[in-house]
């Protein structure tokens, strides 16, 4: 992935901050990351990323109707090849989890500098789920609003898996092969009803299934 720059869309009505990325993110990233395209409108997001192309889009959460949650589902379901990064200025927990849910790998918050940016940007390309620890740790507020049955070795994993340890990590702890855990891990993501890790760990920790 480092071997070209990574193409971002971005989605914001701020046009101070969509310019500070054109102008910043390629200098404080050494050139290994750009801004191909933008919008200020979130219902012109997913034609942009449309014709874009890009690996990533980054979008803001807090934007005029119909808001930045549609825009992430949007994205996903006419370019599920590209990556989804919601942002917000804000430290409230519900519209992350709102975008987790609608799509999003994962939230980085705008306050973060141009240079912060690239490493959660290449993890994100690389497959895994990014969460800064204050809103991770927001959203393992127990709220026992939402309720599975899951059995121990179910929480055993669901523990690991919002812990961020790996597949290989994950089969040493429980003794099975990595074959085994990825199996685990697909049939646990079916039954609470979501598509990623970083959603898992989001819906169980908003729902209290992470606490004993």
């Amino acid at each position: 992935m480092l071997g070209s720059p990574i193409r971002l869309a971005v989605v914001d009505d701020h046009p101070l901050f969509v310019r500070g990325l054109e102008l910043l993110l390629p200098i404080s990233t050494e050139g290994r990351a750009r801004v191909v395209g933008s919008t200020g409108d979130a219902s012109a997001a997913a034609s942009l990323v449309s014709r874009c192309q890009p690996d990533l889009a980054l979008v803001d959460l807090h934007m005029p109707p119909p808001g930045g949650i549609r825009a992430v589902a949007a994205i996903r379901r006419t370019t599920p090849r590209v990556r989804v990064v919601a942002m917000s200025g804000g430290d409230d927990p519900a519209p992350a989890l709102e975008a987790l849910r609608a799509g999003a790998e994962g939230f980085l918050p705008k306050s973060s500098e141009p240079e912060e940016l690239l490493p959660p940007i290449v993890a994100i390309l690389d497959g895994w789920a990014v969460l800064p620890a204050a809103l991770l740790r927001g959203l393992l507020r127990p709220e026992r609003s939402h309720s599975v049955d899951l059995d121990e070795e179910e929480r055993r994993l669901l523990r690991s898996i919002a812990a961020g340890r790996s597949n290989v990590e994950i089969a040493d702890q429980l003794h099975v092969s990595e074959r085994t855990v990825k199996r685990m891990t697909a049939a646990l993501l079916r039954k609470l009803r979501v598509s990623s890790r970083a959603q898992a760990a989001a819906l169980a920790g908003h729902a209290g299934l992470l606490t004993d």
